[in-house]
């Protein structure tokens, strides 16, 4: 994730009465994906393409009636860098979350229809996508959530064709292997690691980042177009299993337990890992590393096994 050296801050007023003026502003300052600091003040990275923006903007304000300054800064008192690039991550991660809900929603209206195609409504998320895409500047870790959510969506509308058997892996070829995965590990990336310690190789050591070609001897797992990721009506953690032909009742009873939890379908009715999922949420907003967050997570899966096989 890059950090930004300096910022553009647009400071302005509009007289009361231009309520129009007022709205259109807010609209455009949130098509560029800006950040409202204060009640007449907007942040974007120090980028030309920004810098353009704001002049024009400043001067639309200007031409309103109201005035406007655009000021290049180094940082923000009382807000260091990366915790400006949590609050861009935190902006883009609501509307990701706002577009999943969405998605999710077409998910199970598609499921329960016998015809049409759904081709238009795929479309206009493909769309909201890209358009979040284009503001996210910062890579917030919830978009590869939103693109794994759409590649569903664009399975479900497949027809589905028989296939063989998953040919099972060689797990004595993965032992001593570094994993890669995305920041802030929620359910379904603990899960998975527990999984990859407990029946891969115990001492499996992970990492984290957004980019695989940066890692080219990591294999990637819970990322977008990764072999040990979702596939089909799979959270990452059923794929493993699967692929690695897993036999173990525990593990598959929390196999349903993560996918109900991670993909919000229904699909198992199971509820148990709910709660695993809020506590990881909980660990996430805190100070912890994320090696130390998927170190919690792997505990609390280790825990829910030894239950789960008495």
């Amino acid at each position: 994730m890059k950090i930004s050296s300096s910022w553009l801050l647009l400071l302005y007023g509009l007289p009361t009465k231009r309520g129009t003026a007022r709205v259109n502003l807010w609209r455009k300052l949130k098509k560029f994906g800006a950040i409202q600091l204060k009640t007449s003040a907007y942040v974007l990275p120090d980028e030309a393409v920004h810098y353009e923006r704001f002049q024009w903007l400043a001067k639309q304000i200007q031409d309103d009636g109201g005035e406007a300054t655009l000021i290049r800064v180094a940082e923000i008192e009382g807000l260091p860098n990366d915790q400006m690039v949590s609050l861009f991550n935190a902006a883009r991660a609501a509307e990701y979350k706002e577009l999943m809900d969405a998605m999710q929603a077409s998910l199970g209206k598609w499921k329960k229809s016998k015809g049409g195609s759904g081709a238009q409504e795929l479309e206009k998320h493909r769309q909201r996508i890209q358009e979040i895409k284009g503001i996210d500047y910062f890579s917030a870790p919830t978009g590869q959530d939103a693109v794994m959510m759409l590649q569903r969506l664009e399975r479900a509308l497949k027809p589905k064709l028989k296939t063989g058997e998953t040919a099972k892996l060689d797990k004595s070829k993965f032992i001593g292997r570094t994993w890669l995965t995305r920041p802030r590990p929620g359910i379904d990336r603990a899960g998975s690691a527990w999984l990859i310690r407990r029946f891969i190789d115990s001492k499996a050591k992970f990492i984290f980042g957004m980019a695989p070609g940066k890692h080219p001897q990591a294999l990637p797992f819970d990322m977008v177009d990764a072999e040990f990721s979702h596939h089909g009506e799979d959270c990452t953690f059923e794929t493993l299993v699967k692929k690695f032909g897993i036999m173990d009742k525990a593990v598959f009873t929390i196999a349903e337990m993560i996918h109900d939890a991670d993909l919000e379908d229904g699909k198992f009715q199971r509820y148990e890992c709910m709660g695993i999922d809020a506590v990881l949420q909980g660990w996430a907003k805190t100070e912890l590393t994320d090696a130390e967050l998927l170190a919690k997570g792997i505990d609390c899966f280790e825990a829910l096994y030894q239950h789960l096989r008495k």
